[in-house]
């Protein structure tokens, strides 16, 4: 307890008492919220609209304030400082005080407790002992100390101060079973970790690491971090998490609520942008063209094509007169539109607006009365409900939505030749499609640049404020019935009980707003696997985060993805521009064994792959084997049954390729082991044993790992070019790196 300056006899049972102290108020503070909370659900809803939205962010803060409360009830507290004047400071997930506003525990993130994180014996920043306090549940089973004061410790030997270097919770931390879920490295975060973590706001930082270096948690510990740090600026405009898989995401999602933090957006490239998904998969040369940063322009070419001058005047027979839509009219408009510098659809209201004010002058002048001001605008409301005349409008700026507009660009090769000069004709072959086929990951960067450059569809949101208007009618409509039936108090009107039918839908966090609207730009955004970006993700990604502030993780030597660079400079130059962005590397490789390590490397080195020169935490006894077997699959799914856990901890995954990979799924949903294994609408990670290809398991970690075939693995990806073989490279180096105890390399007998 911070003040506390009394010896302890014994260190388990005076870390005992505190933790009793935190937990009870803890508990006090989870009741307070509850409380609160719920008078403020029972309340009424009345008053001015002003009210309610008190009201509804009074609910927002104590809902939050609980879910936080309840999030870090597992290993609440896991470190304690002495400090060289004798002060205790207890570190943990969050910052606790007593009634009294004494501190009880100091948040890790706070400045209070970097040196928890930063003290070494040649730099002791006031430590005089750094202390580990493992828990389970709400009961301390373990300490470990770690004297910084040498001189101070009585009787310890330098020796003796290395055996005492505090590596006890890490070790026990990496060799835990797996859950399927990753856990927060909160209590055993690493002093070249969390510098990077605490690193600065501002700016483009780059966290290159190799696999098992954990970077991925070294991310998510640096979004909680600065989300604390810079609660004010980052709270309003939220916080981006941008993940390679759905699956990855289910993987990480217990972390940053562990860390007292739920207000973030978390999705993949495919779903980036609200009420879209690219679900399917292009193959790799379609792939790469796509994702091209020439593909911009040919979407800005797109939009001005759809900008058309008639051949000639059109004749418009309309309401007893011979209106005429001029080509120079229609000229004229499309300049004054396009100088408006609006999208595309809310410049055609512009666009529109002229050519009916045209056609409105021509309808007075055959009338032979001087139609002004409000008379003229009322003609030109007429002649917009004209039927050929809104058709002769349209066919010269169509309102477009962004999915018609980048099918019709795969659809329509003439469009594409057009549009994309700059491709050779087997390209634009490539890129065909017939309207109506399922949209890819690669088209989500085209859908969000033709959204950018469209704007709003005027004509849909036109429709929506008139439903919305014949809405209010019907509610006051409806009020006034309620309140006649009532009696009628007199004392709300049907028009203030019609606005709180309206007012009564659910209060949405920045989160949920963020996620539904495509145009939201965040405080920071979180980049996991960056090295697979191609130029166009980097456009569709910067357009969310225009302080690009902005966490970049990623290993250059895992790069597989078409049209990814594979090296950060050319990848990052163009998009944030040559010393726009700073690097940091991870050095140590906390996952995986020296032994898997070294192979690992190995492969990847002579692959030309640019690995680095991480050097493995520890090593672990027979965690590399390689057979030589008769039957690959057989062994591999006869292996998998002896190796499964009999606890509810560890994870087994056998990873495989092409026939190999169908035959072990059948091997294993036909036998035993089916109940061990997810099914097709389920996820992996819930189950024991996973099945998947090298792609699958990219960001994931289990104890043990069977590779069937590993050249067959390595092959996957084709050999026809360079970048295919770097690739099926790629693929086995990730596959290797996933155990945290053992790797079985299952070879064919050579014959």
């Amino acid at each position: 307890m911070t003040g506390d300056r009394s010896p302890i006899a014994s260190p388990i049972a005076g870390e005992q008492r505190h933790l009793d102290r935190l937990y009870q108020r803890l508990d006090a503070l989870r009741a307070q919220a509850s409380q609160r909370l719920a008078a403020v659900k029972t309340s009424r809803a009345g008053g001015s609209p002003q009210n309610r939205s008190e009201r509804d962010a009074f609910a927002t803060l104590h809902a939050d304030r609980l879910a936080q409360l309840e999030s870090v009830e597992d290993r609440l507290v896991f470190g304690a400082l002495t400090m060289e004047d004798a002060e205790v400071r207890h570190i943990g997930r969050i910052g606790l005080q007593d009634e009294d506003l004494r501190p009880l525990l100091t948040d890790w993130r706070a400045p209070a407790a970097e040196p928890f994180y930063q003290a070494t014996p040649n730099h002791r920043l006031g430590v005089a002992r750094r202390r580990h306090i493992t828990t389970a549940g709400r009961r301390v089973t373990a300490v470990e100390d770690e004297l910084l004061d040498l001189e101070a410790a009585s009787g310890v030997s330098d020796a003796q101060a290395v055996e005492l270097a505090g590596e006890g919770a890490l070790m026990a931390a990496l060799a835990a079973g797996r859950t399927g879920r990753m856990n927060d490295i909160v209590a055993t975060i690493q002093a070249e970790q969390d510098r990077i973590i605490r690193s600065e706001l501002a700016g483009a930082l780059v966290v290159q690491g190799g696999p098992g270096t954990g970077k991925t948690a070294v991310a998510l510990h640096r979004a909680a971090y600065l989300l604390y740090t810079h609660r004010e600026r980052l709270e309003a405009s939220g916080v981006l998490i941008l993940g390679p898989s759905r699956i990855f995401l289910r993987y990480i999602d217990r972390v940053l609520p562990s860390l007292g933090e739920t207000g973030v957006v978390a999705t993949t490239m495919a779903e980036l942008v609200p009420g879209f998904v690219g679900a399917a998969a292009d193959r790799p040369e379609v792939a790469a063209i796509k994702g091209r940063p020439a593909m911009a322009d040919a979407v800005r070419r797109a939009v001005l094509e759809r900008q058309r001058l008639p051949r000639r005047d059109i004749a418009l027979p309309v309401l007893g007169h011979d209106l005429v839509l001029r080509r120079a009219d229609v000229a004229d408009a499309r300049k004054l539109a396009r100088a408006s510098s609006k999208p595309y659809n809310l410049a055609r209201r512009v666009f529109a607006r002229e050519l009916l004010s045209r056609l409105a002058r021509q309808f007075a002048e055959q009338s032979g009365g001087d139609l002004r001001g409000g008379d003229l605008d009322e003609v030109a409301a007429d002649l917009r409900s004209a039927r050929d005349v809104r058709t002769a409008i349209n066919l010269c700026w169509m309102p477009m939505t962004p999915t018609r507009l980048v099918e019709d660009l795969y659809a329509k090769p003439y469009l594409l030749e057009y549009c994309a000069p700059q491709l050779t004709p087997a390209e634009r072959e490539a890129l065909f499609r017939p309207a109506g086929s399922p949209w890819t990951v690669s088209d989500v960067p085209l859908i969000d640049e033709a959204a950018e450059l469209l704007g709003e569809d005027d004509t849909a949101a036109q429709a929506e404020r008139r439903h919305a208007a014949l809405q209010q009618r019907q509610d006051v409509e409806y009020a006034s019935m309620v309140l006649a039936g009532q009696g009628g108090s007199g004392m709300v009107s049907p028009e203030q009980l019609a606005e709180r039918f309206a007012a009564s839908g659910p209060s949405l966090t920045v989160a949920e707003r963020a996620g539904a609207d495509r145009s939201w730009t965040y405080g920071h955004i979180v980049i996991d696997e960056a090295q697979e970006l191609t130029p166009m993700d980097w456009r569709t990604l910067l357009r969310r985060c225009p302080t690009r502030s902005l966490t970049i993780v990623g290993d250059a030597g895992q790069t597989r993805a078409p049209g990814a660079t594979g090296a950060w400079d050319t990848s990052l130059d163009p998009a944030l521009g040559a010393g726009n962005w700073r690097l940091e590397e991870l050095t140590v490789n906390y996952r995986t064994p020296a032994a898997v390590v070294a192979a690992a490397q190995t492969l990847a080195r002579a692959a030309g792959l640019p690995v680095g020169n991480d050097v493995a935490a520890r090593d672990v006894r027979g965690a590399l084997m390689d057979c030589p077997v008769a039957d690959p699959v057989g062994e591999a799914v006869a292996l998998a049954r002896a190796r499964l856990p009999r606890g509810q901890t560890g994870r087994v995954a056998i990873i495989a390729s092409g026939a190999d990979l169908e035959s072990v799924r059948a091997a294993v949903a036909g036998g035993d082991l089916a109940s061990k294994v997810a099914g097709d609408s389920e996820n992996p990670l819930d189950f024991p044993l996973a099945v998947l290809d090298a792609a699958g398991v990219k960001g994931l970690e289990f104890d043990e790992v069977i590779i069937v075939d590993p050249d067959a693995v390595a092959a996957s990806a084709g050999t026809a070019t360079e970048f295919d073989r770097r690739t099926g490279a790629a693929d086995l180096y990730v596959a290797m790196t996933r155990p945290t105890r053992r790797l079985w390399l299952l070879r064919p007998e050579q014959v």
